[in-house]
């Protein structure tokens, strides 16, 4: 797990950056909201504020008014540090917590935004820091039109922190922003490559390769929510393949290109589902199991075959054998099958076959997300998937059967 330290000076855009990272797979914690957190209603935090600034600093909902707060501890050193004493102690606490978390559910970047990193002096705990800065001019103007407060008191607060310059120089990458948005996300996304690969050299990939979104007639989850739930998980590439739908797949696409294999789970003629990955145009059902998949390649995608004994939506060793020269491969272990013997069949198969084996989750609610994954060595497309799956090794743990009512649900709420 790569811990990166998120820092900058005031208005400079660091938040935006952090939203980007997290966007893009990035485990965020916001150490802001873990100092909100710290003072929250009914906390030690929060008595230990009001005993200390009295009831000047409470709002009328009975919450800590930040910005009376604000007012008294960036004008008077000795009321900061008193603040400080108080809340620092619990936001490194719950920084522990977050921490433990993002490494037992396998997170491999997290990234910790921290206003105070080096005035703190916590650089030491991450790998890398990254520092926004950006011309003080335009920070302040950022600031007073953003926060509504004064360009004094934009001063007074910058004044606290290390200067921009001391920063940059402590600073392992630096972002400077002084363009617009678009120029921001490609300095940012540059510093992302690199990250993403130190978290993948030398170490294993792990793949859902079958999973469902809101384009889905039988699922109501979101493509940002899937999205978000593989990053979170750890999942390095995962395959949305919606039912007889490309939209879904192409929106989580726009959203994590990295992650995202676009694919389609295609009814044929015969009764089947065939699933294409790396697809490009969404494929119309209907088509027999051949002619979808002449239709898969044709676009320069893989033939996956799912669930291929299901007692539902699969088939026999027969029919599949006078069709296992169109076939790529084949999902051995599908964790909404409760039948183990059907996935074994499926893994015999693909093995007499000579067929790559993977594997999938068949998600219908991110909650299922991998629940059953292939853990491979890294590949650049298509081809180079082929070989990494057959190097590759399949594990996984079966969905409880109750997951099926979650589909039905979807089906009836639509």
């Amino acid at each position: 797990m790569i811990r990166v330290g998120l820092t900058g000076t005031l208005g400079a855009g660091k938040s935006t950056v952090g939203d980007l990272f997290e966007r893009w797979g990035a485990w965020r914690i916001d150490a802001d909201l873990l100092a909100r957190e710290a003072i929250a209603p009914d906390t030690a935090g929060q008595t230990a504020v009001i005993c200390r600034f009295g009831d000047a600093v409470v709002a009328s909902d009975g919450t800590i008014d930040r910005a009376a707060l604000g007012t008294i501890v960036f004008t008077d050193a000795d009321a900061r540090m008193a603040l400080e004493e108080i809340i620092h102690p619990e936001v490194d606490r719950l920084r522990v917590i977050r921490l433990r978390q993002a490494e037992s559910e396998g997170a491999r970047i997290v990234v910790m935004e921290v206003p105070l990193l080096f005035e703190k002096g916590i650089e030491s705990e991450f790998d890398h820091v990254v520092v926004v800065d950006a011309p003080i001019e335009i920070r302040q103007s950022r600031v007073v039109r953003s926060r509504e407060i004064s360009a004094d008191m934009f001063s007074t607060i910058d004044a606290t922190q290390w200067s921009g310059k001391q920063k940059r120089e402590a600073a392992d990458s630096v972002i400077w922003n002084d363009d617009g948005p678009d120029e921001l996300r490609e300095k940012a996304r540059q510093i992302w490559d690199e990250f993403e690969a130190a978290a993948t050299e030398g170490r294993t990939w792990s793949l859902d390769l079958h999973m469902h979104t809101s384009a889905s007639h039988d699922c109501l989850s979101d493509p940002a929510d899937v999205v978000r739930q593989a990053r979170r998980i750890g999942l390095d590439r995962i395959a949305i393949t919606d039912h007889n739908e490309l939209g879904g797949a192409l929106a989580a696409h726009d959203l994590d290109p990295e992650l995202v294999i676009v694919g389609e789970e295609v009814r044929t003629s015969e009764g089947l589902d065939l699933i294409g990955l790396w697809l490009e145009r969404r494929i119309p059902p209907g088509g027999s199991f051949r002619e979808v998949a002449d239709a898969i390649h044709a676009q320069g995608g893989i033939v996956y075959v799912p669930h291929p004994f299901d007692s539902h939506r699969g088939t026999t060793e027969e029919f599949l054998d006078d069709l296992a020269d169109c076939v790529d491969a084949v999902e051995t272990f599908n964790a909404r099958i409760h039948d183990k013997s059907r996935n074994a069949r499926a893994a015999a198969w693909a093995e007499r076959q000579g067929l790559p084996a993977g594997a999938g989750s068949d998600a219908h609610t991110v909650n299922e997300i991998g629940r059953a994954r292939v853990l491979t060595d890294p590949f650049a497309g298509p081809d180079s998937f082929l070989q990494a799956l057959r190097n590759g090794r399949v594990e996984g743990r079966t969905s409880s059967p109750l997951v099926h009512l979650a589909s039905t649900w979807a089906k009836l709420w639509k």
